[in-house]
């Protein structure tokens, strides 16, 4: 750890929201160039800072800071250069000059302790010396803070959002309450609050912990697609997780407690939810089943499936039965399902569905729940798409659910129909969100893949919805000629089958390398992607997608992320790159976000550079290409998909991964030219046969597996799939509506 001493001559760039800045600090007759979480320090002001000199290629040497503290100036030159600087609102070089000739050495002590001595400067009054007084003790109170809560292992974001959210008061809440910072500030984990109620020595409450302990094993269950967790399971895991000072029975009382107070609902069948995920599926059953009831008048009806003879008479291709009971039932009914698998139409029945609402003068919507779902919908239908967050304008807020969003029951979607892509991949939160913003009598199409892993988000929203039996659904499970020539789709529907899949090659785009060796696949894996199927396919080596079962592992995601770094954009000194953590990011590189951003401001901009369009919000699975990297300003510059440019901030990387490969759930809602999926012998609960479909569903012109043939005929024979505690049937089924 090196330490440098001296004042900040200029600051050259400070992220207001998280306090990363690039200063410059001049020691002795050098000026270091330095970056890092800095709150409180301004320009004139003396400090020590604690980090390592890093070098860049782009950016040459810069100083790193880990920690820093201020300190007094040195010398009357010093005193008078910081209170010149701007650092004291109102004071310039010539009143600086005079407060520093009046008190002398003595000036920072009455500046501390005398501010009011002030007045004896000419040209300062009361009022003015009071207000001079207020900067330099808000100042220091931060100060102060931070250096107290650095004590605790709290700096950065945290810590800042700690002195913003409790002011003088986060002295007594870090000692005394601290599992109010779990429950109270992002970035605060129940381990974090642990481990600042062990330092602080202090008695805690025994049952608050036990307390914050349920809350943060229930918030971790959501992580994993639950919405509530049984007794029994939650117990336990909160007996592993206190390991000591927490009995069986003591856990069960705190339950009771929190339900009780409201802060948990604990059904008769020992299902225990947090309150909120618990209201949020009571009202999804009931406002679903209500949007149900409202049907359409028979005027209404009769004049739909009149057009709907025309619109099936247009189709190219011959619709059959089930995509005709589509169209019937998307005339008669407010609330529909279409679920299938590759290959049976789904496109085409909602091309169908589409032209007869528009012939009917209805205005129609059209959205999925990422960017890229949303494009192919787009290019599929001829209509604009978007993603759900931005249909529904969503707004960072500190609510229930995290986020809020502008249309509500309150500012309603001014839509007659509304039509949803891979509801597979939606969510409990987002679709009681969507149900919230459409009014009655407003048509609900929802399109899917029961056969697709479950949302990367809480619930089982498709299945739990067709499996209640309530709503008019429709199976098309009927393979047309054009699509069964196909081998992705005919080994697509094998898979489901349990009729095994074909690796005999004789497919024009379904193709299977047997590889056992990690280092061999590597080889051929780069050349399949770097160089033979971008030639045979006339695609971009990045419109060909490497897919994973597994992050960590030999062919994990991230061993197969550094690996292919290296080799498809290796270390170039022309090309700027960052560290972050365990992780390089370059220029030139293909990353993926890992979760919604909703502040994050984007543009898109025409041929010369000229921005056409702006918004906000960046969401998990994001894909983009970096193109810029400025240290100065502590900045990526990333054109994500539709071409949306993004000003990244390097206090964001944590929610950003390389992304040459992606774990196949991540993949989930997209699709690619090609993709080469890599089998090695893996974890049952894991590779069963939901993800093995989920992997070759996700390419359009050719999927390559590299690997294990037994690992392939075991995910097919696998059908066990990881049970999600959802009550959302249930709900449905009782709902009277």
């Amino acid at each position: 750890m090196e330490v440098l001493k001296g004042y900040v001559s200029r600051i050259v760039f400070r992220n207001e929201n998280n306090a990363y800045t690039v200063f410059e600090l001049v020691q002795g007759t050098e000026t270091v160039t330095c970056t890092g979480i800095i709150a409180s320090l301004t320009e004139g002001e003396s400090c020590i800072l604690s980090g390592r000199m890093v070098s860049h290629p782009v950016y040459g040497e810069q100083f790193h800071t880990e920690t820093y503290e201020a300190c007094a100036p040195e010398g009357l030159q010093a005193v008078q250069r910081y209170l010149s600087s701007g650092a004291v609102k109102g004071v310039g070089m010539a009143l600086a000059e005079r407060i520093v000739k009046a008190f002398g050495d003595d000036t920072m002590r009455v500046l501390d302790e005398e501010p009011e001595r002030l007045c004896e400067i000419k040209g300062i009054s009361e009022r003015m010396a009071r207000e001079i007084a207020a900067q330099l003790e808000g100042r220091k109170d931060l100060r102060e803070a931070l250096v107290f809560m650095e004590g605790y292992g709290l700096r950065g974001q945290a810590a800042l959002d700690i002195y913003r959210t409790y002011g003088s008061e986060l002295y007594t809440v870090i000692r005394h309450y601290p599992y109010r910072l779990y429950y109270e500030i992002d970035g605060i984990g129940f381990a974090k609050a642990d481990e600042i109620a062990a330092r602080t020595g202090a008695v805690t409450d025994p049952d608050e912990r036990i307390r914050a302990a349920l809350v943060y094993i229930l918030t971790l269950a959501l992580g994993d697609g639950n919405i509530y967790l049984p007794m029994n399971e939650l117990v336990q895991e909160c007996m592993k997780l206190l390991s000591a000072g927490a009995d069986e029975d003591s856990i069960r009382i705190q339950a009771s407690n929190m339900a009780m107070d409201g802060r948990l609902v604990i059904r008769r069948e020992g299902e225990v939810y947090l309150r909120r995920c618990w209201l949020t599926e009571q009202e999804i059953a009931a406002r679903l089943t209500m949007l149900d009831s409202v049907r359409p008048d028979r005027e209404e009806v009769r004049r739909l499936k009149r057009l709907t003879e025309t619109v099936l008479r247009e189709e190219e291709t011959v619709p059959d039965m089930e995509q005709e009971e589509a169209l019937r039932y998307a005339a008669e009914r407010t609330v529909l399902l279409i679920t299938g698998g590759p290959g049976t139409g789904k496109t085409t029945g909602i091309n169908a569905i589409i032209r007869m609402f528009v012939r009917a003068g209805m205005d129609v919507v059209l959205a999925a729940p990422t960017g890229r779902a949303a494009h192919r919908m787009s290019e599929a239908t001829g209509f604009e798409a978007s993603t759900l967050h931005r249909l529904l304008g969503v707004r960072p807020d500190r609510d229930a659910a995290g986020t809020s969003f502008e249309k509500d029951e309150d500012e309603p979607l001014e839509a007659d129909a509304v039509i949803v892509d891979e509801m597979s991949m939606v969510d409990e939160f987002i679709f009681h969100a969507l149900l919230k913003a459409l009014r009655p009598g407003t048509r609900l199409i929802m399109v899917g893949d029961t056969d697709q892993l479950p949302s990367v988000g809480p619930g089982s929203v498709l299945k739990d919805i067709i499996g209640s039996g309530r709503f008019a659904c429709v199976r098309l499970e009927h393979v047309f000629r054009q699509a069964a020539q196909s081998g992705i789709v005919m080994n697509a529907h094998r898979i489901l089958e349990g009729k095994g899949t074909v690796l005999d090659n004789k497919s024009s785009d379904f193709f299977f390398l047997k590889r056992n060796d990690p280092a061999v696949i590597y080889k051929h894996m780069v050349e399949l992607k770097r160089d033979r199927l971008p030639a045979w396919l006339g695609c971009s080596p990045v419109d060909i997608q490497i897919l994973t079962p597994m992050k960590k592992g030999p062919l994990g995601a991230v061993r197969l992320n550094r690996v292919l770094q290296s080799v498809l954009n290796p270390e170039d000194r022309r090309k700027a790159e960052i560290r972050y953590g365990e992780s390089v990011f370059r220029v030139g590189d293909k990353v993926m976000q890992t979760c919604n951003d909703y502040q994050l401001a984007y543009e898109k901009r025409d041929s010369t550079g000229f921005p056409t369009e702006t918004g906000t919000g960046i969401y998990n699975g994001d894909f983009g290409v970096i193109e810029d990297i400025d240290r100065a300003a502590g900045t990526l510059t990333i054109r994500f998909d539709d071409d949306r440019i993004v000003d990244y901030p390097v206090q964001s990387l944590e929610d950003l991964e390389l992304a040459y490969a992606i774990t196949v759930h991540k993949s989930q809602g997209s699709e690619y030219t090609a993709v080469l999926l890599t089998l090695m012998p893996g974890p049952e609960t894991l590779f069963n046969r939901n993800l093995l479909y989920t992997a070759v569903t996700r390419a359009r012109e050719a999927v390559v597996i590299l690997g294990d043939e037994n690992t392939i005929r075991s995910m097919e024979n696998n059908t066990a799939q990881n049970i999600r505690y959802t009550g959302l049937m249930q709900a449905l089924a009782d709902c009277i509506g």
